[in-house]
C-alpha cells in the first residue's frame, strides 16, 4: 500500500507516492506555478501593486492536482487502487476569501481585477500596521491568548490580513463568506467538504484554549470586524485524522481513487517534523529554503519572546508544538547572487559549468572566519523571529573598496545563522531547552552553509534524509489517516528518515563566530529594539 503527499511550496507544487511500510519514496512529479509569486500586477492587468503585496492565483494549485499528482503515479509505477490516503500540505499563513461553497472571489466577474480578492501568500507583509493595532488592543484589554505568540502578532496571519482587506476594500470583505487557509481550501477541493486543522488555526488564527478572540475585542480593531471569526468558524479537525474522501469530481481531476481518504491540512514545516523524526520534546527542526520556519515540541508551555506560537497538540496530540522563523534566508543569498555578480563571476561560473550560488560559496568557504570584516542582518524580508517587525530591513556594516562578492555571500549566510542561533538561545533562556537540531530543506545541498550553521550554533547538526520533507511529512500524515498506523509518531518511527550527526561543529571556529555573534546582537538589538528606528523612517519615506 501506498499514500500520496502534495506539497504546496512557494513557486511550485510537488505530489510525492510513498510505501506506508517503511517510508521509500517510489515516484514524485512537480508542477511549476505558472504565474509563480504575483508581486508586481495581476497577470491580467490591474492595479500595480504596493510594495509588500505577495499574491498567488488559485488555478495553479488547482494545476498541481490534475498534474503532478497522476504523474507522480505514473512515475512510481502505481495503480490508484494502491493509494490507501492522501495528505496536502502548505505554505502558511496563505489564505484566501472565497463564497461559501469555497469559490474564490478572485474567480467571479465582479471582483476579477481587484488584487484584495486573490490569495495573500505567507510573505505578503503589506499588513503590518494592523498586526500592530492587533497588538497594541491585545495588550491594552490583557488578552490572555497574546503570551501564547510571544507577545507579538504577525502581519503574515490571517487576523492582519483580513482587517486590511476590510480597511482597504470593505466591499470585498462584505463578500467574502469564508476566510480559509490554502491548505484547508485544498481539502475541500478534494472532498468536497469544508474542513479546518487545528494546526493553522492555532499558528495563524489566534485559535487558543477552544476559541477565536472574541467579538468584543474583533470591534475595537474596526466596529465591522466583530463578525470576522464567522468567516472562520468551522469544527477543527486534529492533525493526523481523516478530513474526507476523495468525491468523483476530485478523482476525476487526479487520477485518485473515488473514496481514498484524504487527511486534514497541514503547514508544510509543521508536517516535515513528522518526515525527519523531530518530534520528541526538545528536538528542534529547521526547515530551510526561501525562509527557515523552527519547530519543536515540548512538555511544558512557557512564554517564548517573539516566537510564532505555541499551540497544544499543534504538532503532534499531547504535547505544546512551538513555532519560530526567519522570514529571509534562501530569498537572501538569491537577492545576493541576482545583484551582487559581477560579469566576470558569471563568466567563470559559466566556464566551470556552476552556479552562481556555487561559484560564491566556493570562494567564501575558502575564507578564515571573520576575514572578510563584514556584519549583515538578516532582515530583508523583516524579522519574523525574535522581532517579529516586518517593517525591519537589511544590513551590511563593514563594506570597503576591497569587499569582494563572496564577502557579501558568506557575510549574509553567516547572518542567518546567527538569527537561527537567536531564536535556539531565546526558547533556552525562556524555559524551553533544545536538545537537538536538525535540518531540512532545499538548503541541505550546500554543506558549507550546514557547516556555518554547525560552527555557529557550537552543536551537531542532523539532516533529514530526503530532499522532499514536507511531501514525505504529508504522506505519513495519510498514512495515520488511513488507519495504517494508530499516531503520527509510531508512523513517524517508520516512515520517517534522519541522519544524525551529519555536521559537528569545528572548535575554533565556533570560538570565533562566539566573537562575531556578539557583534551581530549588538546590531540586532540597537536596530530592532528600538535603538534606531531608520529602517522604519526610510521604508515610511518610500511608500
Amino acid at each position: 500500500a501506498v499514500t500520496v503527499g502534495i506539497d504546496f511550496g512557494t513557486l511550485s507544487g510537488r505530489a510525492l507516492v510513498v510505501a506506508v511500510e517503511d517510508g521509500r519514496e517510489l515516484g514524485s512529479a512537480v508542477h511549476e506555478y505558472t504565474h509563480g509569486v504575483v508581486e508586481s500586477a495581476l497577470p491580467d492587468g490591474g492595479p500595480v501593486l504596493p510594495p509588500d503585496w505577495a499574491l498567488q492565483i488559485p488555478q495553479d494549485w488547482r494545476d498541481v492536482l490534475r498534474f503532478a499528482v497522476p504523474r507522480a503515479l505514473e512515475a512510481a509505477g502505481v495503480r490508484a487502487e494502491q493509494v490507501m490516503g492522501v495528505a496536502v500540505d502548505f505554505t502558511a499563513c496563505t489564505v484566501l476569501p472565497t463564497t461559501a461553497d469555497g469559490t474564490p472571489l478572485s474567480e467571479l466577474a465582479a471582483f476579477a481585477g481587484r488584487p484584495h480578492a486573490y490569495p495573500k501568500l505567507w510573505k505578503h507583509h503589506a499588513a503590518q500596521p494592523e498586526a500592530d493595532l492587533v497588538v497594541r488592543r491585545a495588550e491594552e484589554t490583557g488578552q490572555s491568548w497574546l503570551a501564547r505568540y510571544g507577545g507579538k502578532v504577525s502581519s503574515e496571519w490571517q487576523y492582519a490580513k483580513a482587517l486590511q482587506l476590510l480597511r482597504e476594500e470593505p466591499e470585498i470583505y462584505a463578500a467574502a463568506e469564508r476566510w480559509i487557509e490554502a491548505a484547508d481550501w485544498i481539502v475541500w477541493q478534494l472532498t468536497g467538504a469544508e474542513n479546518r486543522n487545528l494546526c493553522t488555526a492555532g499558528y495563524k488564527g489566534l485559535y487558543q484554549d477552544g476559541g477565536y478572540p472574541d467579538g468584543a475585542f474583533l470591534a475595537s480593531l474596526h466596529p465591522d470586524f466583530a463578525d470576522f471569526t464567522a468567516k472562520l468558524e468551522h469544527p477543527l479537525s486534529q492533525l493526523g485524522t481523516s478530513a474526507g474522501t476523495v468525491t468523483a469530481a476530485a478523482a476525476e481531476l487526479t487520477g485518485l481513487r473515488e473514496g481514498t481518504v484524504v487527511a486534514v491540512g497541514n503547514v508544510d514545516a509543521h508536517v516535515t517534523s513528522a518526515a525527519a523524526q523531530a518530534l520528541e520534546p526538545g528536538h528542534m527542526l529547521a526547515i530551510m529554503g526561501t525562509s527557515t520556519c523552527h519547530i519543536m515540541n515540548s512538555e511544558v508551555f512557557a512564554e517564548v519572546p517573539g516566537m510564532c506560537g505555541a499551540v497544544h497538540g499543534g504538532v503532534v496530540p499531547g504535547l505544546w508544538g512551538y513555532e519560530a522563523g526567519q522570514s529571509g534566508v534562501g530569498d537572501i543569498l538569491a537577492w545576493a547572487v541576482r545583484t551582487a555578480l559581477p560579469h566576470e563571476y558569471a563568466a567563470e561560473a559559466r566556464r566551470l559549468g556552476i552556479s552562481g550560488h556555487e561559484l560564491l560559496t566556493r570562494k567564501a568557504a575558502a575564507q578564515p572566519v571573520g576575514g572578510h570584516g563584514l556584519m549583515a542582518l538578516d532582515w530583508h524580508s523583516g524579522n519574523r523571529s525574535v522581532l517579529v517587525d516586518h517593517h525591519l530591513s537589511g544590513l551590511l556594516v563593514g563594506l570597503t573598496l576591497d569587499t569582494r562578492p563572496e564577502d557579501v555571500y558568506r557575510a549574509l549566510i553567516e547572518a542567518t545563522a546567527f538569527g537561527t542561533r537567536t531564536i535556539v538561545e531565546t526558547f533556552e533562556q525562556s524555559g524551553v531547552p533544545v536538545g537537538e537540531f536538525t535540518a531540512a530543506g532545499g538548503l541541505l545541498k550546500n554543506a558549507f552553509l550546514m557547516q556555518t550553521y554547525c560552527d555557529v550554533l557550537n552543536r551537531p547538526v542532523n539532516v533529514l534524509a530526503s530532499d522532499q520533507g514536507p511531501a514525505l511529512g504529508a504522506a505519513i500524515h495519510a498514512a495515520v489517516a488511513a488507519g495504517a498506523y494508530p499516531g503520527i509518531r509510531e508512523a513517524s518511527a517508520a516512515m520517517g528518515r534522519i541522519k544524525r550527526e551529519a555536521y559537528t561543529p569545528d572548535p575554533a571556529r565556533a570560538a570565533a563566530y562566539d566573537l562575531l555573534y556578539a557583534e551581530y546582537r549588538t546590531l540586532h538589538d540597537h536596530f530592532g529594539r528600538g535603538g534606531s528606528a531608520v529602517m522604519h523612517r526610510l521604508r515610511a519615506l518610500r511608500t
